[in-house]
């Protein structure tokens, strides 16, 4: 989880109290008082024996100036953090209720429910066509992803044991062009209902969750399964989520999909090496130069930049078990914390060739969303039982006509094809290794203008070396690099 309280409130009168505005994945979630988190802390300390807690910020008794406060802000997010980072926490049922708890009393004290037994019907995307068709669930407002998750599998008659390989999307559709935007993957510690109140418009999207694309094997034994990831394939190609590399394999697949042949245009489709990389919008890079605008995508054990030069478009491609780290720079305008962040960046630092580390730089509002996906990624390769070697290639950059290639370091390809349209997801896996976060005040602050604070979140694997304390942020995904490699 990202943890972040970017700003503070006064509330209530005589006497006032400060609330602090918690933001989890860079999304709004809830506003809580000191004893609240305070009380949070006593019940992990309780509950969860064995971990070690991060030290709590103390009571003071007599009230707090505004330097106070603002150190006192600054810790307990450092502390959130820090729990955060910890997966047996983060997944514990007594942290998973309290956050849910939390946003449904947020909810109701800023009226945005009147009850939390208060009955909804959400509407949800489902891939039963290539178009999807929208689904009509009943839910409580109190209802967390999994529940719905759970209740949508049912009315689409879904093995329950093919569930978990799926999970609900919070998305965007563009007004001028019809395409979606995926905004973020809901979590069970989150009302679905009451998350996409807070960034409308949105809608709800089922899509499935897994990078390893040997896990469709999975579902191919299920008609309902089957069928939804069948759609759900369909309608990426035709949003060119998945490049189709040459003509003749374009006209195959339409030829399949014309004759209702689900299982044989899915074996196609998986040769193709775009399938499983999920996309995100345009964004601006440093790479290869400053100020270059590139489309993004996450899959297949890579991060891939699509840039345009001239008439052509060229992909460069970073693997994932040459980013040793990676961060992600938030910076909220207090005036409007509740809204979205005002900008966000995604740097990683990336072994170029032998002995040679870069960090990347991407400015883009989905910054956070590649961060969990890139941890997600990181958490599949772990549980396989560990990085595995990457193929053999050269130290140097280099550009090749055939869009089927990638055997350098950054591996960079050049087509004449168009711009794919542009999405994202994320998924977690079921056993995440601790992730660090960071924060740092990066901004200036003036009194002529909104204090606009930065911060920055590590969000990578490390391991504790106990010598430097926990200092360097590390992927462990990265050890899986020999020289063989280079």
């Amino acid at each position: 989880m990202h943890f972040s309280i970017p700003d503070t409130q006064e509330l209530g009168s005589s006497p006032t109290y400060t609330a602090y505005n918690i933001h989890i994945n860079g999304v709004y979630h809830c506003r809580l008082r000191y004893k609240q988190l305070h009380s949070l802390n006593e019940q992990l300390r309780r509950h969860c024996g064995g971990v070690n807690l991060p030290a709590f910020p103390p009571k003071r008794l007599l009230p707090l100036t505004n330097g106070q406060l603002e150190t006192r802000r600054s810790s307990l997010e450092q502390y959130l953090q820090m729990v955060g980072q910890d997966g047996r926490i983060a997944r514990s049922a007594h942290m998973q209720q309290f956050l849910q708890r939390a946003q449904l009393d947020t909810a109701l004290a800023e009226d945005m429910v009147t009850s939390d037994c208060e009955e909804q019907q959400l509407e949800v995307q489902v891939y039963t066509s290539p178009a999807s068709e929208r689904l009509l669930v009943s839910c409580s407002v109190q209802q967390n992803a999994g529940a719905l998750l759970k209740a949508v599998c049912q009315e689409l008659q879904l093995p329950e044991d093919l569930t978990r390989f799926f999970c609900l999307f919070l998305v965007r559709r563009m007004r001028k062009t019809d395409e979606i935007h995926l905004v973020r993957r809901l979590m069970d510690f989150e009302s679905p209902y009451i998350t996409r109140l807070h960034v409308q418009p949105c809608d709800l999207l089922l899509r499935t969750c897994y990078w390893d694309s040997g896990l469709d094997a999975k579902l191919t034994g299920s008609k309902v399964a089957l069928n939804l990831l069948y759609n759900q394939t369909v309608a990426d190609v035709s949003r060119e989520w998945v490049v189709i590399c040459s003509p003749g394999v374009g006209r195959q697949l339409s030829s399949l999909q014309q004759q209702g042949r689900s299982r044989e245009y899915m074996e196609l489709v998986r040769q193709l090496p775009s399938y499983g990389c999920l996309q995100f919008d345009e964004a601006e890079v440093d790479y290869p130069e400053p100020n270059t605008m590139a489309l993004v995508s996450i899959g297949n054990k890579e991060l891939s930049l699509r840039t345009s030069r001239g008439a052509k478009i060229y992909e460069t491609k970073f693997r994932v078990t040459r980013m040793r780290s990676w961060r992600v720079s938030v910076t909220h305008n207090p005036l409007e914390a509740r809204l979205e962040p005002t900008h966000l960046q995604l740097a990683f630092e990336y072994l170029i060739a032998k002995q040679t580390l870069r960090w990347i730089t991407i400015t883009s509002g989905q910054a956070m969303l590649m961060s969990v996906c890139l941890q997600a990624m990181v958490d599949e390769l772990l549980n396989r039982g560990g990085a595995g070697k990457a193929d053999p290639s050269s130290d140097d950059e280099h550009d090749q006509p055939a869009v089927t290639s990638s055997s350098s370091t950054p591996s960079s390809t050049s087509s004449t094809s168009t711009w794919a349209s542009s999405t994202c997801s994320a998924s977690t896996a079921s056993s995440t290794p601790p992730v660090r976060f960071l924060s740092e005040d990066l901004a200036p602050r003036s009194k002529q203008q909104p204090r606009f604070t930065s911060r920055t979140f590590g969000a990578v694997f490390f391991r504790n070396d106990g010598a430097d304390n926990g200092a360097r942020v590390s992927n462990e995904a990265f050890e899986g690099i020999g020289d063989d490699d280079l």
